[in-house]
């Protein structure tokens, strides 16, 4: 136990060109195959094990309008039949070969990964290559699986009023932007989804020049290049890809405020999202700004602005907290949560949000507690390239949300270069525009300040 705490102290403590070192630990190789398909390589020889992914550079953004939910709903087809292989046996490949495997869709990309022994990787790359050009799907397969998501919507989202809340928020929050559409898709679209629509979005964006390979684990460079060069050099690319155009969000000339009301609602909540800038490639300064914001305002609730004012000192929350993601290809969202104790309204609530963001603002940044929290980020960077996985996620997701090799290596140098100066510069920014951000209530019909509105 005392090793361990020393080990961590160290870690925390170590000088901030240590994360510059850790980055450069990596043992990343990167290159291109000529059809297009790009290749990175992440070396770590301390166990038998690879990781092997396949990112592509399609999510629930790139959607044709009226076809949401298309980029999820292929993502469960790719487990069906190709020209090789029946449907269901990816899968059971994998794991009658020890490993394990699974998928993912989000707005700006669609993955599917295997981790399996280090010598079944040829296997892999052989069956991942064959589906990324030759699915065979059958109206069969679309009934079924369309079925399969229309429950998994039932269950995650119809079943849960955070979720339905969540959508609505965002829909109001990208007035014109696909992020305003759920992942999974609007229901009555899904349930309309089809075989043509399948097929159209697979042709359109599974391809090699569309793809990016992460290999991480007890592989070499060469290796994997042989491979890669074998399996899915020997593929045709789409020669007519477009590049990725999104509609742009117009001018938002309002506030935009929101009540969702639901009797399965325990506890009531306020939030607010404002619209707030991505890490761009090459200047991902704001973004890092707003991530240390983040944390400082509502992080960890012991320690957070927002905890100490709203949990600790007045005890009118519950929880408080401060969330923001700046991996995105386009711009994302910054937030405050505030879920109020017992006997205190939601728009009191909102009140008192407000008088601790405006201290915070007035009051300045608190030097050691960002200290602090650049060790603790500095520490979890370190961590997260312990796991391979981990590792080979943060570059796939980092390359298809607009990023490079250099922009993701660079990030914990760029975090540790963040001054208060520029948090609260960012935070002003933020925080004084009120057209961009969406305010919302979750709570009860039977509560009482939701009773008091009806009657009035």
């Amino acid at each position: 136990m005392r090793l361990a705490s020393l080990m961590l102290a160290s870690l925390l403590w170590m000088p901030l060109t240590a994360a510059t070192t850790a980055a450069a630990a990596d043992n990343v190789t990167t290159f291109a195959l000529d059809n297009g398909m790009e290749v990175v390589v992440i070396e770590d020889h301390r166990a038998p094990v690879v990781v092997h992914m396949v990112w592509y550079r399609a999510g629930a953004a790139d959607e044709d309008p009226g076809k949401s939910g298309i980029a999820h709903f292929l993502e469960h087809l790719l487990f069906k039949a190709t020209d090789d292989m029946e449907a269901g046996v990816f899968s059971k490949v994998v794991a009658a070969n020890g490993g394990r495997d699974n998928a993912f869709t989000s707005y700006d990309y669609t993955a599917y990964f295997q981790r399996v022994a280090a010598d079944r990787l040829e296997l892999m790359m052989r069956m991942e290559s064959d589906r990324m050009r030759d699915l065979r799907l059958t109206e069969d397969d679309i009934e079924t699986e369309r079925n399969v998501v229309l429950e998994e919507r039932n269950q995650r989202t119809e079943n849960d009023p955070g979720s339905l809340f969540g959508e609505q928020r965002m829909a109001a929050q990208y007035q014109n932007h696909p992020y305003g559409i759920p992942v999974i898709g609007w229901k009555h679209e899904v349930a309309q989804l089809g075989l043509d629509d399948a097929l159209a979005y697979y042709q359109r964006f599974y391809a090699p020049n569309n793809a990016v390979l992460v290999v991480a684990g007890d592989v070499y460079p060469d290796e994997v290049k042989r491979l890669a060069e074998t399996y899915y050099g020997v593929l045709e690319p789409t020669k007519d890809l477009t590049a990725r155009a999104r509609p742009t969000e117009p001018p938002h000339r309002a506030e935009r405020r929101l009540v969702f009301e639901d009797p399965r609602v325990a506890q009531p909540y306020v939030i607010r999202t404002y619209l707030a800038p991505e890490r761009d490639s090459g200047a991902q300064e704001k973004a890092a700004a707003l991530t240390l914001l983040s944390e400082l305002l509502g992080g960890n609730p012991a320690t957070s602005f927002l905890g100490q004012q709203l949990q600790f000192d007045s005890q009118d929350a519950v929880y408080t907290g401060a969330f923001y993601s700046g991996l995105s290809l386009d711009d994302t969202t910054f937030g405050v949560v505030m879920v109020p104790t017992p006997g205190i309204s939601l728009s009191e609530a909102e009140a008192k949000l407000d008088a601790a963001i405006a201290q915070f603002l007035e009051a300045g940044i608190d030097e050691e507690q960002l200290a602090r929290i650049k060790a603790q980020l500095r520490a979890s960077e370190i961590y997260g390239r312990d796991s391979v996985q981990s590792l080979a996620r943060t570059y796939g997701a980092g390359l298809t949300s607009g990023l490079t090799v250099a922009d993701i290596q660079a990030w914990p140098d760029v975090l540790a270069a963040v001054t208060s100066d520029d948090i609260l510069q960012a935070a002003w920014a933020l925080f004084s525009d009120r057209k961009v951000a969406v305010t919302g209530y979750l709570r009860s019909p039977t509560s009482p300040e939701a009773a008091s509105q009806v009657s009035q």
